[in-house]
């Protein structure tokens, strides 16, 4: 409903354990480090556990795809059951085929040891997946214990991974289960997200749907994670809710009360009672109340009758004698400053009909450059030209592109000609790197905003463009009045605007393939194939950290972009180099 507002290709907070969206913090790493670590190399159990909505099971949906070729794995995902019903699962699940007779607890685990010391000799592995295993009951986990007695002389035969929430470690500590408990393994327990790895945990969602600007600011995630605990599920159920409420009110931008809104309606509160404040003033409230107490008290105790401070025996406190006045020094008067030197400013060169008042060159002082531009200057008599519609103009004129004032949002009047734009947050480094013109948003010492189209980056010197006349400022001057927001047009290669991530089967796959192959001079085997295979990823990685781009191996738009301004042979404005 509201991926189109937004511009997604997907809803990006679905509840579905899906592996493509599974975001690997340090915990999640460690965790599925244990699961691979132990169905590769261990026998016996493997225990899981973690609170509600952290992301086991889909942390196990992922273990499922780097599973070993001879790897058979059967997955239990309703464990209410009786023995009989468990072992049938088990069988079903590994394809076992059942004897009529099969209804007693001896027929079904002979028959499951036949088909486990059959894949043996075959060389393969058997594990078996039991998910809110918290919920076995007591003579189900005994069965379960007695499975691991089905081994060889060297190992075992079945391989057990246990996950469930919190409960399943007390059920486990107990002393009647020690004799399972024993033959764990491998234990790790999740902790929900901490507040920078939520806030990290938004980005990696909504980039893998499709966003292509920020639609969190960094004000709701903190609140997100306040309200959510740092836990992914409830992360995701609340932002999915906000980005619906905000896709109704037709708001670009979650904030941190649309978020405390969609919470209520979630949780089935009261909204206010979900404000940070609230807490603050009933805090404040009981602190207030506290101090009132005390001075009542006090001055209950201080007017009693009879109340005195008591003194030596016939003693009187003597009143402390004036201090003597000393003679006040004459001090002499202070000596005169010179005035202080304005050192000149500097030339500005434009190039157009109005120039600015040039000075007499003089040597510029230390950390300005005598032949750039001072921006306060350029931003006061190009004020009619610093509006976004100006802008706009400027930079559709380098892409050719005509652009109709006011008459719709100016990215969608381009998209019909195959270009897009591309709403992003960095530095200028970053800008320099992808090496496209940009519109910057600038704000002056008076908070006024200016839009301006950078056109030229080198070190030290940024060009910008204000009605056809360019001007070279300083790009530490430019710093001071930037704070990372731009806009770049592009123009994708492939045939449908999307992100291209591992495991996608895509015609634009090949498109990526023949693209590395001519950036990295080497081809991207197989050349023909449209399937994003694990090779590919590693050649996406390392072009990743070769222009310093955050490595995560999906080809998202600033990817893309970086991709086409490698390719020589594509068309469109560049940086340009100033001398």
């Amino acid at each position: 409903m509201y991926t189109s507002f937004f511009g997604l290709n997907e809803k990006p907070f679905s509840i579905t354990p899906d592996p493509r969206y599974l975001f690997m913090s340090e915990r999640h790493t460690e965790a599925l480090a244990h699961l691979i670590y132990g169905i590769r190399e261990s026998g016996g159990f493997i225990q899981l556990t973690g609170e509600v909505g952290t992301g086991k099971t889909t942390l196990v949906r992922s273990l499922l795809q780097q599973v070993p070729d001879n790897t058979d794995v059967a997955v239990i995902l309703n464990p209410q059951i009786s023995r009989n019903e468990f072992l049938s699962a088990i069988s079903e699940e590994l394809g076992v085929v059942l004897p009529q007779s099969a209804n007693s607890i001896k027929t079904l685990t002979n028959t499951l040891n036949e088909y486990l010391l059959s894949n043996h000799s075959h060389g393969r592995r058997t594990i078996v997946i039991v998910d809110e295993a918290q919920n076995l009951r007591v003579d189900v986990l005994e069965q379960v214990r007695l499975l691991t007695n089905l081994e060889t002389t060297k190992q075992k035969l079945l391989q057990i991974i246990l996950i469930g929430q919190p409960e399943l470690r007390d059920i486990l500590s107990r002393n009647d289960m020690r004799q399972l408990a024993q033959r764990i393994t491998g234990r790790y327990h999740l902790e929900p997200l901490t507040c920078d790895e939520t806030a990290t945990y938004i980005d990696h969602r909504l980039k893998v749907a499709g966003a292509i600007g920020a639609i969190f600011s960094k004000a709701a995630k903190q609140e997100l994670y306040r309200l959510s605990l740092g836990v992914p599920r409830m992360i995701n159920v609340i932002a999915d809710r906000a980005m619906l409420g905000a896709f109704s009110m037709e708001c670009r931008e979650i904030s941190p009360q649309l978020l405390r809104q969609a919470a209520a309606e979630v949780l089935g509160k009261d909204a206010q009672l979900l404000s940070p404040w609230r807490r603050w003033r009933r805090l404040g409230a009981g602190i207030a109340a506290v101090i009132v107490l005390v001075v009542v008290i006090t001055l209950l105790w201080t007017n009693w009758p009879g109340f005195m401070v008591p003194t030596r025996a016939g003693s009187v406190p003597a009143p402390e004698p004036p201090a003597p006045e000393l003679p006040t020094p004459d001090l002499p008067a202070a000596p005169e400053l010179p005035a202080p030197i304005t050192p000149p400013a500097a030339a500005i060169t434009r190039q157009g009909d109005t120039t600015l008042p040039a000075v007499t060159p003089t040597d510029p002082p230390v950390g300005t450059l005598a032949s750039t531009a001072a921006l306060t200057e350029v931003l006061a008599i190009n004020r009619n030209a610093t509006d976004t519609d100006s802008a706009l103009t400027t930079l559709f004129k380098l892409w050719d592109l005509d652009y109709t004032n006011f008459s719709s949002d100016a990215c969608q009047q381009i998209q019909s000609e195959g270009f897009y734009c591309l709403f992003q947050r960095g530095s200028l480094s970053q800008v320099k790197n992808l090496n496209r013109p940009v519109i910057l948003t600038l704000r002056d010492h008076e908070g006024l905003q200016h839009q301006v189209v950078l056109t030229g980056l080198t070190d030290g010197i940024a060009s910008i463009t204000l009605a056809d006349s360019v001007y070279d400022i300083s790009s530490m001057e430019i710093s001071d009045y930037w704070f990372g927001d731009y806009l770049l047009l592009w123009q994708p290669q492939i045939q449908k605007l999307k992100q291209l991530t591992p495991g996608m089967r895509n015609a634009d796959i090949s498109w990526l393939r023949q693209s590395l192959a001519k950036i990295q001079g080497t081809p991207a085997a197989p050349m023909d194939s449209d399937f994003f295979d694990q090779n590919l990823e590693t050649r996406v990685r390392d072009f990743q950290r070769q222009h310093r781009l955050t490595i995560d191996g999906l080809v998202g738009y600033q990817t893309q972009i970086m991709i086409n301004s490698e390719l020589n042979s594509l068309q469109g404005p560049r940086l340009m180099r100033t001398n």
